[in-house]
């Protein structure tokens, strides 16, 4: 429950207050309005004591009256409403009150946390951070003061005035009635006695119900009124000195007011007092006509409270009019009516401070020599009269429990009425008498004395079965005992239950029931039980008043808040009600804040459906205000996220949007759709062409490409060589490869170059968290440009700054599927931000993100634009094949370009060639070769041409390839084609290629210092040949020649096999020409027994050539095909194996070994495939490329296709087999063997059964060093080669033999073969094991195996 700025004692104090009447003359009256106030208003602001009184009780105890309050009011002799209800005038009152009480715009706001919430309970400005979870409950106290409800405070004052006096009580009845009388009267003394009979027969008539009166013997208190301004004093002295002969000095009182004159000047500032206690729209006198009254005072029994200085000064305040008498007519009424509206102006204008001080003394006297001794009087002849009636003793002090309890009851018959809440008693019961004497005590506060008489009083009550008037017993007994204070007695909070029931259910009277509940509320919340007094405020709550309903359920919520363990969300759910029943009420301000307030706590909690109903409140409230900007803001709440609600549900939501939208004037923030920001991308140029006719544009980078960073980065890796090879090697320290498209992974840090007259196109994402429909029509990019020309350089560029305050999308939004259609022009604001960063402590601890420049682009001066176009490009190639396309350059910018380059991540897929071109026969135009062709015919056994080609002069090596174009130069609108060779990947599969272009301006010292141009091709490769080649020392007897040197003769195999799979169309290969390129090695002799000169393969056919390769004595590249494409490619080809073989070499570290057995001879196999096609025979043409690294060592064209090996589980150390050193490939070609034997033996058989050969074995040792052999005849070869002919023999003599053969050292070993019948057999079987003789460590090695040794065996 929120804090009241008074405490609890002062609020029941000032709930309670002696009533005081007043009756005026016309002339005093007139005296008053002076002052725009009436007598009443006048004494108002007056009427709180500044100082302390005293009266005895029965027992002539001194008791010691403080702070004591007076209510005066005009007499109105109106019939007011029945006590049960309020009228609803008084309604309508009330609720002008709470809506007239807001939250002041610039008020100390207070806020606090508690766990993981943080609320704030008023204004704005100031944040107050405090935890709640636990507190002292003294510092508890201090918090609780630092939010109020001023509006729940003005009601709840406002509801005690406006209560009717009620016959049950007398603390609402008039103790004493003012007669004022003017100075300037002719007679004083005759209208004093008007006025004295005016009041009793008000009083004792019985013609008025109202005013009710305290006592038959009421007080009157003769005032008379002197206007300083006009009147005589020393008349008014004379006539008060009678007055006081007549009426006594105690009974009397000369007040003089109005020392200034109206017309006096108004420089001098004169507090004004009345402000916060008079309303300027006083509802009060419209009530007044409404009913018809012929007098404008407010009804008897409403007490006019003062307010602490701290009270809003604009908080209604009941008013009253000046005296009235029965008499008076409408039209008096209505001019009083006109002349009692107060007017903020001119208040109290005739007053000076002295005449106040004279005011507040006048109250004074009154107060201590009137009032009080009447009371004292009074207290006394009732203490008197009651135990004279009872027999009893003579004080109450002294009285025992069974003084006022258990008699008989007073004589009441049958006829004596009757009430819906129980028995009526007459006026002279003595019941009533005791509760009046319990009021008595109670208005001068003595509390103890009034519980006493509550108490006795509610037995009697109790017993007579008089509801009404036991609860009200019930209900001053509670609050007399909590007013004693100081720990005499507990507070009954059980009375104040009862009352309240009986109240409510018994009597059926809520306006009592709510005064108990409010009073009950405030006492509990002093002594902390905030559960206690939710709950009663909660069961106070009805559908007969919204207001009162909203206004408790309001204070629970608070007093959730305030519990030791504060209940945020009960608080919460409490104010949503709250403001619920403010709506019904039509209190809208308060809605709107009681909703506000809850918000706090469900906003992001995942209560997505508690969120959207408060925030559609609060738009509505807000539109009905008049702030459209909040009602937008709370409208976008809930069509901002992913909603749950149904479809319905959110068109209803969408279509409160829209109208509210179309109300704001200015061009709106639109919530929909939802702008997913980071997916924001930027392409800065044109977008690539389409395909022209047979023309194939390059594909560049496009808005349809999704970011691959590993792409990216191979991008940049290429430009970064382009960039080098441009610069001599050098990568410029400032370099920055080009990024075309920025997107949330791009690097997003520098601000981007783009180019003048070229585009920039910005990409949006939109999402539609709705499930409607939404139709958007006239998107429009909004842009800012800011120039920054400098004079001392026309090549200065020019920015363009796309800031995130500026750029957003201008859209249309309509809801379509209605009859009534919405239509919305509004904006979205691009507001990207960076990543996040997270390197230092401070970044991780808080929520931090970089820069993201992407949209603040720099316009650079005009640049030269290339477009790339290829002709006759295929999609589909054989592994190895040559295809000749053509790529066309166009330089469709202002600026001429030059230094055109293109690299690519497959540098052996395509050339230019070289500059002088290929030499063409009649035979190769004919059928378009690729290749020369040579007049003469190579015969089987001939010595092969020879060409020496120099690499340096023939081709770039490297991966950059400069484009030869006339002049270097490409002006502006030109365009030139140049053919382009394609070679087929070896490996089969699709295989994707990519190009990048680079060129540069003519035109240097520009801020963006060359271009990209990027292309991505997919080229399918499939089987064409396999080319399968091996090398192994010559058998035949070393011979020396002078074009040879020593034993190094060597026989190359190449296996040559038509692996294409395809079924349509592909007929046979032609093996054209075989080539090869070494720089120790050349083939020597074409030895295969083959006469045809041109080897065709069909399908799965196999070829095998053999060739004899020698040493030359000059050292030189040697390349038979020496011309363009078939070199081109060679050495591209080369480049890319030498790379992997570097690569490999340095991974194994095998390079310091034994060299004796190294080759480093290429094979280059040229053919030719004929297709059908289409009815036409076309021919492709293609090579292959063999390198043979070691003798001995297969080698092969056709790359088998990359497979992932399958996971192996883990093992630990343990379980791991120890590794097994496998011979090296050197060390397997230490010895170089070759059988000598006849070729074809007879033998008879028949004659005798064993054939026996002599075989002689010769060993060579090929290396510089000693070398220990090892000779097992045991063995026998189980290869397959081997397999196809007879092993059926057997060695004969000595069957293992250790020997040791010095440097370059021949052998010759005599062996005998047995044979046991006729065939062809195999005499290569020994094992031939060799290690050096210095490494005794190391273990022999199996030496590789000769060709087979075949001998025939004849029987004769």
């Amino acid at each position: 429950m929120a804090q009241c700025v008074q405490s609890v004692q002062e609020f029941l104090q000032d709930s309670f207050v002696p009533m005081v009447a007043v009756l005026c003359s016309k002339e005093a009256d007139r005296v008053s309005r002076k002052n725009k106030l009436s007598f009443p208003e006048l004494l108002r602001p007056f009427c709180r004591l500044l100082s302390e009184g005293h009266i005895r009780d029965p027992n002539n105890q001194l008791q010691t009256v403080k702070n004591l309050r007076i209510c005066v009011n005009a007499v109105t002799t109106n019939p007011v409403s029945s006590p049960a209800v309020l009228s609803p005038a008084q309604y309508r009152q009330l609720g002008e009150v709470v809506s007239s009480c807001q939250p002041l715009e610039g008020a100390a706001a207070t806020s606090f946390k508690t766990g993981d919430y943080n609320l704030n309970l008023s204004g704005e400005d100031l944040v107050v951070r405090i935890s709640l979870v636990p507190l002292a409950s003294a510092f508890q106290s201090r918090l609780q003061g630092l939010f109020t409800t001023p509006w729940f405070e003005a009601y709840r004052e406002n509801f005690l005035q406006s209560m009717p006096a009620s016959e049950h009580e007398f603390l609402n009845h008039y103790l004493a009635c003012l007669l004022v009388v003017s100075s300037t009267e002719a007679v004083p003394v005759e209208q004093f006695l008007k006025l004295s009979q005016e009041q009793h027969r008000i009083q004792h008539s019985g013609e008025y119900t109202h005013p009710r009166w305290f006592i038959p013997n009421t007080l009157k208190y003769y005032v008379l009124l002197h206007d300083l301004s006009e009147g005589d004093e020393q008349r008014a002295e004379t006539v008060y000195e009678d007055m006081k002969q007549r009426y006594g000095s105690q009974g009397c009182y000369l007040l003089k007011i109005n020392s200034r004159a109206v017309s006096a000047e108004e420089d001098e500032q004169i507090p004004d007092p009345w402000s916060q206690y008079l309303h300027k729209n006083n509802l009060r006198y419209q009530v007044s006509l409404v009913i018809g009254s012929l007098s404008l005072r407010p009804p008897a029994g409403i007490s006019i409270q003062s307010l602490c200085p701290n009270n809003d000064p604009l908080q209604l305040e009941p008013d009253s009019s000046s005296t009235s008498l029965v008499d008076a007519d409408v039209k008096k009424a209505r001019t009083d009516t006109e002349g009692v509206a107060p007017v903020a102006v001119g208040r109290g204008s005739c007053l000076t401070l002295n005449d106040h001080d004279r005011i507040r003394q006048f109250v004074q006297e009154f107060t201590f020599r009137g009032l009080l001794p009447h009371i004292e009087k009074n207290i006394r002849q009732l203490n008197d009269q009651l135990v004279s009636r009872k027999g009893l003793s003579r004080s109450l002090f002294t009285a025992t429990k069974k003084w006022f309890g258990g008699g008989k009851a007073p004589e009441k018959g049958m006829s004596e009425p009757k009430s819906a809440c129980g028995l009526l008693y007459p006026p002279e019961a003595p019941e009533l008498q005791i509760r009046k004497m319990a009021d008595l005590c109670f208005l001068v506060q003595h509390y103890e004395l009034a519980y006493s008489c509550y108490h006795t009083a509610k037995k009697d009550f109790l017993s007579d079965q008089a509801l009404l008037y036991a609860a009200g017993a019930l209900e001053m007994a509670a609050v007399s005992a909590f007013l004693q204070g100081g720990g005499a007695r507990p507070y009954p909070a059980h009375y104040m239950d009862t009352a309240i029931q009986k109240y409510r259910d018994d009597c059926r009277n809520m306006v009592l029931a709510e005064r108990c509940a409010l009073l009950s509320a405030e006492i509990l919340k002093n002594q902390g039980k905030y559960s206690e007094a939710a709950t009663l405020l909660i069961k106070m709550t009805s559908e007969d008043s919204d207001l009162r309903s909203a206004l408790l359920l309001e204070q629970a919520a608070h007093c959730f808040i305030n519990m030791r363990s504060p209940m945020v969300r009960k608080f919460a759910f409490h104010m949503i009600l709250a403001g619920h029943r403010f709506s019904k009420a039509g209190q809208r301000k308060h809605a709107l804040r009681c909703y506000s307030q809850a918000m706090q706590v469900y906003k992001d909690r995942g209560w997505s459906l508690a969120e959207d109903h408060i925030n559609f409140t609060i738009g509505r409230q807000s539109f009905t205000l008049g702030q459209p900007e909040s009602a937008v803001t709370a409208f976008r709440q809930i069509l901002n996220d992913d909603s749950k609600q149904t479809a319905t549900q959110q068109a209803a939501f969408l279509r409160e949007y829209l109208y509210v939208h179309k109300q704001v004037k200015s061009l709106p923030q639109l919530p929909l759709p939802c702008i997913l920001s980071a997916a924001t991308r930027v392409y800065f140029g044109h977008e690539p062409r389409l395909a022209q006719g047979e023309k194939q544009a390059a594909t560049h980078v496009s808005l349809d490409q999704e970011y691959d960073p590993e792409l990216s980065a191979m991008w940049s890796r290429l430009e970064e060589q382009l960039v080098a090879a441009a610069n001599r090697g050098i990568v410029p320290v400032g370099f920055q490869p080009t990024q075309c498209c920025l997107n949330s992974q791009t690097d997003n840090l520098r601000q981007p170059l783009a180019v003048l007259n070229e585009p920039i196109i910005v990409e949006v994402t939109f999402r539609n968290p709705l499930k409607v429909s939404l139709a958007l029509s006239e998107l429009s990019l909004l842009w800012r440009f800011s120039p920054h020309v400098s004079s001392l350089s026309i090549r200065e560029p020019v920015s363009e700054q796309l800031t995130g305050e500026v750029i957003g999308n201008e859209e249309t939004l309509t809801t379509p599927h209605y009859s009534m259609e919405l239509v919305v022009r509004g904006r979205q604001d691009l507001n990207i931000q960076g990543p996040r960063l997270n390197q230092t402590k401070e970044e991780k601890m808080s929520v931090r993100h970089g820069t993201d420049r992407r949209l603040d682009a720099i316009i650079t001066p005009p640049m030269p634009l290339m477009e790339v176009f290829f002709l006759h490009f295929p999609s589909a190639l054989l592994c190895g094949e040559i295809r000749k396309a053509y790529v066309e350059f166009c330089n469709v910018g202002a600026v001429a370009l030059c230094g055109l380059r293109v690299a690519s991540t497959h540098p052996e897929f395509f050339t230019f060639g070289c500059n002088n071109p290929t030499p063409s026969s009649p035979a190769s135009a004919e059928h378009g070769s690729a290749y020369k062709t040579f007049a003469a015919t190579v015969q089987p056994g001939s010595v092969v041409s020879e060409v020496e080609v120099c690499a340096q002069d023939f081709s770039q090596l490297s991966g950059v390839l400069e484009i030869p174009i006339d002049g270097g130069t490409l002006h502006p609108g030109q365009s030139i084609q140049l053919p382009l060779w394609l070679r087929g990947p070896d490996q089969e599969g699709v295989h994707e290629i990519n190009f990048l272009f680079y060129y540069e301006s003519t035109e240097k010292g520009l801020k963006v210092s060359h271009r990209v141009l990027r292309h991505t091709v997919f080229i399918c490769a499939s089987r064409s040949l396999s080319v399968q080649a091996s090398a192994c020392r010559s058998t035949a007897p070393p011979q020396r020649s002078a074009d040879s040197i020593g034993c190094d003769g060597t026989l190359v195999f190449v296996d040559v096999e038509n692996v294409n799979t395809s079924e349509g169309g592909m007929r046979e290969f032609h093996i054209v020409q075989v080539s090869s390129s070494s720089q120790r090695w050349r083939l020597h002799k074409y030895i295969n027994p083959d006469k045809d000169n041109d080897c065709k393969l069909s399908s799965r056919e196999k070829a095998k050539l053999c060739f004899r390769a020698t040493r030359p004595l000059s050292v030189s590249m040697q390349i038979i095909s020496s011309s363009t494409p078939c070199r081109d490619f060679f050495f591209r080809c080369c480049r890319g194996l030498e790379l992997q073989q570097e690569d490999k070499t340095s991974r194994t570290g095998s390079k310091n070994k034994t060299k004796c057995n190294e080759l480093d001879l290429t094979i280059i196999v040229i053919w030719k495939a004929f297709v059908v096609e289409d009815s036409k025979q076309l021919i492709l043409e293609g090579q292959l490329h063999v390198a043979l690294q070691t003798i001995g060592k297969e080698a092969t064209s056709l790359m088998p296709k990359e497979v992932d090996p399958p996971p192996q589980p883990a093992a630990s150390k343990s379980d791991l087999p120890p590794p097994v050193a496998l011979p090296s490939p050197e060390m397997s070609q230490l010895i170089k063997t070759n059988l000598h034997y006849p070729e074809t033996f007879s033998h008879g058989f028949l004659q005798d059964s064993l054939c026996m050969v002599p075989v002689t074995l010769t060993l060579s040792n090929c290396c510089s060093a000693p070398i220990e052999v090892l000779i097992d005849l045991r063995h026998r070869s189980t290869s397959a080669e081997s397999l196809e002919f007879h092993s059926l023999f057997s060695w004969v003599g000595q069957s293992q033999y250790k020997l040791l053969l010095r440097p370059h050292e021949v052998l010759s070993l005599a062996l005998r073969a047995c044979f046991f019948r006729a065939g062809v057999y195999n005499l290569n079987t020994a094992r031939v094991f060799a290690k050096p003789a210095q490494q005794s460590s190391m273990s022999e090695s199996n030496q590789q195996a000769a060709s087979p040794a075949l001998i025939i065996i004849n029987s004769t």
